[in-house]
């Protein structure tokens, strides 16, 4: 053979030959994957989701599985748009990124040089606390403390920043984790500052509009075609919801997008803050924003569970932390109905999303499994392990149930009648709850939030159990108020004892005011 032709061939070879295997051992990674996500939506009983994968700069997986609502034949698909909730948080930072650039703030600029009206319970916090702090969860806030304020609420941000100064803190200033979401809408509240438009305006013409995510919206206000709906099993079986408002905090867990659209936002981030060829923040923004401000300590049992896991923490709108050695940037959503994920390894050039229409950890479960895959990890069925975990979970709630029907005093009565415990009971932080006798039974609502309405039900004493109406799409379980009496035999405070995850009810110090 001619040599110069012996030779061509060869380069043609070692050009072809590596792409030739990379895209057949790409396609049997992604087949494993697919197989999987439809097992684990069968495992999990999720009406609908959609799951995306980005890999050297191309989206090279994207598709739906199950039904956009239950009952309905409507497909999921790679655009239809969910809930992204506490993804948001991350196009806050990018947006301050960007003003960042352009010289107009700093990650470490005093709060109140853009928010003079901000003020927190002490003075020392407030004059110190820095846009860094706002955005890694460091304020000293407990982490969920203060979200009754925004959600399902009718409260405008500038109403909810005006009572910060109500809210108590936790820990010392900068000494701990805390996830905060009213720090979020703090930080949202300076992009309007800075920049001269609504949260919503710069996101869209800076960051959604250059990166082609047409169809993603800042409010469930104006939803486009082709949309999922949240589902849970507040109803004591699987349900659909309303789709929940959060407007109020918009910059913290406002964002409804699809799989298509998020891919593009990994892209960009893989990118380090350019997507193709437009910078769209710098390079060094994208290192600043992926770096450790906060530890978040690891617990024995998840070092146990996940032992490849080194190191936890928070950097400026992600969660950082390894796996199988490499670095991960990630972030979470949650809302009513809605469970999502997002996850990078940037060693690996490797991004992915899950969305879901249902509260299930499966969010978690493909993450793990798509890395796993993509790291030649040893095989771990993530479903099953959490399906042990959840009925572990449910025979353990189980059991509190039985202590707590155990503990009830039978035959008991209220002190007063109904109709003297009415009226309004108020708090400096939350504003009023109004309880009222209707049809010969007590009924709370809580004022700011329109669907919190419940049926009190005697249980013992002064004590009733709540019963939350069907606009109530909290999956909440068992809870209570009290209303204690004062010295003349009236009611004059009632506390909410309202177990949960999310939203702690006894920050609200609610006393009787008319």
């Amino acid at each position: 053979m001619n040599l110069k032709l012996f030779r061509a061939h060869l380069l043609l070879l070692l050009l072809v030959f590596p792409v030739f295997v990379f895209s057949q051992t790409l396609g049997e990674k992604l087949k494993e994957i697919d197989a999987y996500a439809e097992k684990a939506r069968g495992d999990w009983n999720i009406p609908g989701m959609a799951i995306a994968i980005v890999k050297d700069d191309k989206i090279v997986f994207a598709k739906g599985y199950g039904v956009r609502e239950l009952g309905k034949t409507d497909r999921v698909d790679e655009n239809t748009l969910f809930a992204i909730a506490s993804n948001s948080k991350a196009f806050t930072t990018a947006a301050l990124a960007i003003l960042a650039d352009e010289g107009k703030l700093n990650w470490d600029d005093k709060v109140i040089k853009h928010l003079p009206e901000f003020e927190l319970a002490d003075a020392y916090v407030t004059r110190e606390m820095t846009v860094r702090d706002l955005v890694s969860h460091r304020s000293g806030f407990d982490t969920f403390s203060g979200d009754l304020l925004w959600y399902e609420t009718t409260l405008k941000d500038d109403e909810i920043l005006k009572r910060l100064r109500y809210l108590k803190p936790k820990t010392g200033f900068r000494s701990a984790y805390g996830y905060q979401n009213l720090m979020f809408i703090a930080a949202g509240k300076i992009v309007e500052r800075v920049s001269g438009k609504t949260w919503s305006q710069f996101v869209g013409e800076r960051i959604l509009t250059p990166l082609g995510m047409s169809r993603t919206t800042t409010t469930v206000k104006n939803l486009k075609d082709n949309y999922s709906m949240p589902h849970n099993e507040s109803g004591g079986t699987l349900r659909v919801l309303h789709t929940g408002n959060v407007d109020g905090a918009t910059a913290a867990a406002g964002l409804n997008s699809s799989v298509a659209d998020v891919a593009k936002w990994l892209r960009l981030q893989l990118g380090r803050g350019k997507f193709e060829g437009k910078q769209i923040f710098s390079e060094k923004q994208a290192w600043e924003m992926q770096q450790q401000n906060t530890a978040i300590p690891i617990s024995q049992a998840g070092a146990k569970f996940i032992p490849s896991r080194h190191f936890n923490g928070y950097g400026l709108g992600w969660f950082l932390w390894d796996y199988h050695g490499r670095k991960v940037v990630s972030h979470g959503g949650g809302l009513d109905g809605m469970i999502s994920e997002t996850a990078m390894m940037p060693e690996e050039n490797l991004g992915l999303v899950v969305l879901t229409n249902s509260e299930t950890p499966v969010n978690v479960i493909i993450q793990n499994k798509i890395f796993d895959v993509f790291v030649n990890a040893p095989k771990r069925d993530w479903s099953a392990e959490y399906l042990t975990r959840a009925k572990a979970g449910k025979a353990a709630d189980a059991e509190e149930q039985k202590k707590l029907e155990a503990a009830q005093v039978k035959n008991t009565k209220p002190s007063l009648a109904l109709k003297d415990y009415a009226g309004t009971y108020s708090g400096a932080l939350y504003g009023d709850a109004a309880v009222a006798e209707e049809n010969g039974k007590l009924v709370l609502r809580m004022i700011p939030s329109p669907n919190f309405v419940a049926d009190l039900e005697h249980w013992h004493y002064d004590t009733f159990r709540i019963k939350w109406r069907p606009s109530v799409a909290y999956n909440f379980p068992a809870g209570f108020v009290t209303f204690t009496i004062d010295k003349n035999g009236k009611p004059d405070e009632i506390k909410i004892d309202q177990p949960n995850n999310d939203f702690w009810f006894y920050e609200l110090e609610l006393k009787r005011s008319k």
